[in-house]
């Protein structure tokens, strides 16, 4: 099965759409696709200091874009495109894409808590990486592999994590209310290689360029101070 099976109906929209409007080059992402929330960031949370790089696993959607964007984080010295949330004997991209493993699109970042912290990844995953109101879904993607969900490593995650989802639900941050799972982590498994840093190896991809190049720029944007313009790559620079 090929990694474009599930999106490649999508990747065809886009095309067209970008055809339709006139966009020349995707050196100008259609920043419409995506609209950043401006958030406050996490009344609880770690504060930054020196120690031994941490680690989070969160899901958004397609983790073409979720990579992408964390990839441009400061802090962050590694990311990796993976499954989390079902067994290892069912991670793999074609198992995982029928919707019945119970994995979800996932990401492993690996940070420095000196630079940036827990809570503040968490601010950037639900400001520009994703909607955390959409129910098993994400955008064009459908399905549980497709879920919002943060998989937590220990009890201070989880709390973080926690107070954060309520935080947002009581200030009205969103017009619906957060469906974001907060689970334990059992596992975390690296996804194929042509999957790893997608979305710098294929810029011009319709999907990319209308669905998560938008992703990128609005971290840009929104969280100037945490925006590294080269990013760091899961398969090495």
């Amino acid at each position: 099965m090929s990694q474009w099976t599930d999106r490649w109906p999508l990747a065809l929209l886009a095309a067209l759409a970008f055809a339709a409007i006139g966009i020349a080059s995707v050196k100008t992402p259609l920043i419409a696709a995506e609209t950043p929330m401006i958030l406050a960031p996490p009344a609880l949370d770690n504060p930054l200091a020196s120690g031994a790089p941490q680690t989070a696993v969160l899901a958004g959607g397609c983790f073409w874009g979720v990579q992408g964007v964390f990839e441009h984080v400061r802090g962050v010295q590694r990311v990796l495109a993976g499954y989390a949330g079902g067994e290892q004997s069912t991670a793999q991209y074609e198992t995982v894409s029928s919707g019945t493993t119970a994995h979800a699109e996932s990401v492993k970042i690996i940070f420095d808590p000196a630079q940036v912290s827990y809570g503040r990844l968490l601010q950037v995953a639900f400001s520009v990486v994703h909607d955390p109101t959409q129910l098993n879904r994400q955008g064009p993607d459908v399905g549980t592999q497709y879920r919002s969900a943060v998989f937590y490593a220990d009890e201070t995650q989880k709390r973080i994590a926690e107070a954060y989802i309520r935080q947002l639900d009581a200030a009205n941050a969103y017009p619906r209310p957060i469906v974001t799972r907060v689970d334990p982590l059992k596992g975390f498994y690296p996804a194929e290689d042509y999957h790893q840093d997608y979305l710098i190896h294929h810029p011009s991809a319709p999907y990319i360029a209308f669905f998560d190049l938008p992703k990128v720029e609005n971290l840009k944007r929104s969280f100037p101070e945490l925006y590294n313009e080269r990013p760091v790559m899961a398969g090495g620079s």
